[in-house]
């Protein structure tokens, strides 16, 4: 078998692997079928890696599904296209789905009855749809592979069906990446009435009208208004699954109620694949002389980019809701991305793949930490846990140490990838750089503080939401109540430090009980301005009246009280962070990732790769490496980010948001018309960049 032949395997396992547990879930006990489900995930990573490694030197495979190959530059099969950057990224999901299948092992209590294998296969689809988008070299099924992920994406996202507000934040999800996928869909229509092509390598060869498309009878033509007002709405789809601003609304919103494990992946690479499918409709696409000016382009990516970073960084830091305040840290670090891309150039590719994947490790430890929070203490207000995880030692080092790697602190990949984007990027977007990560990784950094440091006054009792009293955590007349000092006394004898848990225990949910008495926010728990905070969660102390987003008032999974977080979520966790260590830390993945970004970046040489199988040379850029100039802006940006947090926990009072960020807040309402304007203002602003 080739490498070429392999290369539907990528899709085709784990989609026979979750048609499989379908088939058998009703019979098979639980065990059986989460170990069945991280086996076949990390067998596809194998073969992924396998794959990056014995094709890094030679020609791209290329594999035409039924054999339909194209003859003399054209032809209508559908292609699987085994480039660096697409392999790297299937080789990055995989690997993530799997570290997250062993993380969910012990994360969620018994499944109803006949539906143990319901989980693990809808992640195992998930990651055959997320596969097929970064190998596909036809932009139908690169959208056909959209809403496939989109709509698994939705199910993941209101898996606890029975809650009210799981299944409002999903449909908020579903809807706006709906509406992304029809202006996708729309610009795909365009395109293929203007060339009468759907791959991208013949949309690319169409709108040249070059030499190498010499079987496409086209004449020359400019980038006239269908040409832009397709990459418009195709890029449209793209931006909303990567939540760059005003198109994010969805994220924070899905990543209050989904379980754990789902913002692992949705934060860790499912948002990273928009940034991945912008930049290949560009370079395949519309990179050539028939396409868009790379001005148009560059400025495009600049403006939205620098938007969303600031954007997303004064939200992160606004937050008290920790899981929301990680998915703000991620809008903001999507926005560096389209900066770092911003240059059109394999050096700036090559330091937003490395920014990506150890951002990828970092952030999906991140979330494993927060799970532990609410997992052992029902809640992730950041104000009710000041001080009570000082008994989980192991989290609060990982959460710390990820805070850090956020802010971009030598050697992690996060880090290194800043470090080459800046530089791609230069002049003044290096201090949006800087300052965006020092406020992403100062948030955490905070929390860390507050949290397992106890650091900072306590917060007043007035700023920690009530809970029903079905709902409270035991008080200390019970066997495993809360101690001097809120910190919880183990019920087993197996408890140790650490706070971990036994057996048969679950994360409670991560939905916040915030939001308005009116419209979604009152379901989806995102808190908005049109009035008081339902049922927990107070109005902000800063007496503005905006109902405070707070993460308090989990309603439970389990039937008894955890008191052991399973090792597996422990060792997922730190091997996804050691992961994100190690991209900053082997020259040789610099090198093959330079080698990759080359590649990406060649628009002839791609579409002479898939329409003659033919390889064209390639220019070799200089291997990344450590500057003196980016270790010394990293130190700078974990250093800003340490002190802020340090004067935010000594000055700053308890739950008090300044004032001026009253508008910013309420545009996040949680009304889905609100968001539905704000996407649509958001298409008016990319066709004007674009024009």
């Amino acid at each position: 078998m080739t490498a070429a032949h392999a290369l539907p395997l990528l899709v085709a396992g784990p989609l026979l692997g979750a048609a499989l547990l379908v088939a058998t879930g009703r019979w098979l006990p639980r065990y059986v079928a989460e170990v069945f489900g991280t086996v076949l995930a990390a067998a596809t990573a194998a073969l992924a890696l396998v794959l990056l490694t014995v094709t890094a030197h030679r020609p791209t495979p290329v594999e035409w599904a039924g054999g339909w190959r194209p003859r003399q530059g054209a032809g209508v099969g559908i292609v699987l296209v085994g480039d660096g950057l697409g392999l790297g990224f299937a080789a990055l999901v995989s690997v993530l789905v799997a570290a997250v299948l062993v993380y969910s092992w012990r994360f969620f209590d018994d499944p109803p009855a006949h539906q143990a294998g319901a989980f693990p296969a809808l992640i195992l689809v998930f990651q055959a749809a997320m596969c097929g988008f970064t190998l596909t070299g036809d932009l139908f099924n690169a959208f056909v592979f959209f809403e496939l992920m989109g709509v698994v994406a939705y199910a993941l996202t209101g898996y606890r069906v029975e809650e009210a507000r799981a299944v409002q934040g999903a449909l908020t999800f579903g809807f706006l990446n709906s509406l992304g996928g029809y202006a996708t869909l729309l610009g795909i229509g365009l395109l293929y009435a203007h060339t009468g092509a759907l791959g991208l390598a013949p949309l690319g060869a169409a709108l040249d009208a070059a030499p190498l498309g010499a079987a496409l009878d086209a004449a020359p033509h400019s980038a006239g208004m269908l040409v832009k007002a397709a990459f418009v709405l195709v890029a449209t789809g793209f931006l909303v699954k990567a939540a760059a601003f005003p198109f994010h609304f969805w994220l924070p919103d899905a990543h209050t109620v989904a379980p754990t494990p789902v913002c692992m992946l949705l934060s860790g690479v499912m948002v990273q694949l928009g940034v991945y499918g912008t930049a290949r409709l560009y370079f395949t696409v519309f990179a050539g002389p028939g396409g868009l000016p790379g001005t148009a382009v560059r400025r495009t990516l600049l403006v939205l980019g620098v938007l969303t970073a600031l954007a997303g960084a004064l939200l992160c830091w606004l937050q008290r809701h920790i899981k929301r305040l990680l998915a703000f840290s991620t809008v903001a670090h999507t926005g560096l991305f389209l900066v770092g891309l911003a240059s059109l150039t394999p050096e700036g590719v090559t330091g937003t793949a490395l920014y990506v994947l150890g951002h990828a490790g970092v952030k999906a430890a991140l979330f494993g930490c927060a799970g532990v929070l609410v997992d052992r203490f029902g809640s992730v207000d950041e104000q009710e846990l000041h001080g009570r995880g000082g008994e989980l030692r192991r989290v609060g080092v990982l959460f710390t140490v990820g805070g850090l790697a956020l802010a971009g602190l030598p050697p992690f990949g996060t880090g290194l990838g800043k470090a080459l984007s800046e530089e791609a990027a230069g002049g003044w977007a290096t201090v949006v750089f800087v300052l965006v990560s020092a406020a992403t990784g100062g948030a955490v950094l905070r929390v860390a503080g507050g949290v397992f440091l106890g650091l900072g006054a306590p917060p007043a009792e007035a700023d920690v939401p009530a809970r029903p009293a079905r709902e409270r955590p035991p008080d200390a007349t019970e066997p495993g109540g809360p101690g001097p000092g809120g910190a919880s006394v183990a019920r087993t004898d197996g408890t140790d430090a650490d706070g971990a848990r036994g057996t048969g225990a679950a994360e409670t949910a991560g939905a916040a009980g915030t939001g308005s008495a009116a419209g979604v926010g009152s379901v989806a728990g995102v808190g908005s301005a049109a009035g008081p905070a339902s049922g927990a969660g107070p109005a902000s102390a800063a007496g503005d009246g905006d109902a405070e987003t707070t993460g308090a008032d989990e309603p439970a999974e389990t039937p008894g009280r955890v008191t052991r977080a399973p090792d597996t979520m422990l060792a997922a966790t730190g091997a996804l962070l050691a992961g994100g260590l190690a991209v900053g830390c082997v020259p040789g993945l610099w090198a093959a990732v330079s080698r990759a970004a080359d590649s990406f970046t060649d628009h002839t040489g791609y579409l002479a790769t898939v329409l003659f199988a033919r390889a064209e040379p390639l220019p070799h850029s200089p291997v990344p490496q450590w500057t003196a100039t980016g270790v010394l802006l990293g130190l700078l940006s974990a250093a800003l980010g340490a002190g802020a947090a340090c004067v935010a926990l000594r000055t700053v009072p308890s739950g008090v948001r300044p004032r001026w960020s009253r508008p910013l807040r309420r545009l996040h309402s949680g009304h889905l018309g609100d968001y539905v304007a704000c996407a649509l203002a958001g298409v008016t602003l990319l066709a004007a960049l674009v024009w």
